[in-house]
């Protein structure tokens, strides 16, 4: 469990990774736009919710169409201005960005800049929803180290923008103690769960700490550890409220595996701190965004689906 929220910023790393994208797509160059679109043609657009969903990824998507442009090579450039910020909540019909500039180079960074924002904002809704469910237990609702490959930074924020809490970034900052780490250490005969989590404490004792427990009998034997947290996997609400009872006054509590948008309040009825959803970052449903040009002459009505 990380203390803190992690945030966006634009720096090298990332627009590295974005030109690397735009690569991807427009290679040696847009065929499409190079027969049909003529070079001195320039557009204004917008990005436009489709569905409600709490946005996410709007600064992203106006540097993307920046970088196009550069990719290009094309002096003039793109101007684009963010009419939403991230983490906000909008209705279908709400224009989230604006960009005006040369129509080709419009053309060549819509797609990535479409994609980009409807997986983050796809997450953002999604936790979103969730928080709400478990705001009146007070139950927090944490991500996990399953996003894509790459991305976590981006999946996180995103997680954060939908009001979810950010667990560890990765192996690096936290201690998460688990059954195939387990299985090394009662292998060699090291002892018990309270032994792996005082050996873990005296390696790294300034870093939060957390085991995972499959069965009650299993807490008990960990708690004498005196870890910060229990993961409780694959726990029924009926075992987590036990759990609950056991750890009172002694550490947090975490439930996780197989928890669904239908089953996370049973979950937090039964008193956990927090609920951890893989599928937050793993599997989400892009939310529906699309570019929109402004009516005129040389400009589309409305994007297309590929």
């Amino acid at each position: 469990m990380t203390d803190g929220q992690h945030t966006f910023a634009w720096d090298g790393w990332t627009e590295e990774q974005f030109r690397k994208a735009l690569a991807d797509d427009i290679g040696t160059g847009d065929l499409t736009s190079l027969a049909l679109v003529d070079a001195g043609a320039t557009a204004r657009a917008v990005i436009r919710a489709r569905e409600p969903l709490v946005v996410c990824g709007a600064e992203l998507a106006m540097n993307i169409f920046g970088l196009a442009a550069d990719y290009l090579g094309q002096q003039a450039g793109v101007w684009a201005e963010v009419l939403v910020d991230d983490g906000t909540a909008v209705e279908a019909g709400t224009d989230v960005l604006r960009v005006e500039g040369p129509a080709r180079e419009l053309l060549a960074g819509e797609r990535t800049a479409l994609n980009v924002m409807q997986r983050l904002s796809g997450i953002a809704t999604a936790t979103a929803r969730l928080v709400a469910r478990l705001a009146p237990y007070g139950t927090k609702l944490l991500d996990t180290r399953k996003t894509l490959p790459g991305w976590r930074h981006l999946d996180k924020y995103a997680v954060a923008c939908g009001g979810g809490t950010n667990h560890r970034m990765g192996l690096y900052d936290a201690i998460l103690i688990k059954d195939n780490h387990l299985a090394f250490w009662q292998g060699r005969g090291k002892g018990t769960l309270a032994d792996a989590v005082r050996a873990a404490r005296e390696r790294f004792p300034d870093v939060k700490l957390e085991i995972e427990v499959d069965t009650l009998d299993q807490l008990r034997e960990a708690l004498p550890g005196q870890p910060d947290w229990v993961l409780l996997d694959n726990f029924t609400p009926a075992q987590v409220a036990d759990a609950v009872s056991l750890c009172r006054g002694k550490c947090l509590t975490e439930a996780s595996g197989g928890i669904t948008e239908a089953t996370a309040e049973a979950y937090a009825a039964a008193g956990v701190d927090a609920i951890s959803i893989g599928a937050l970052t793993h599997s989400p449903k892009a939310a529906d965004l699309g570019l929109d040009f402004e009516k005129g002459e040389g400009s589309p009505a409305e994007d297309g689906e590929n």
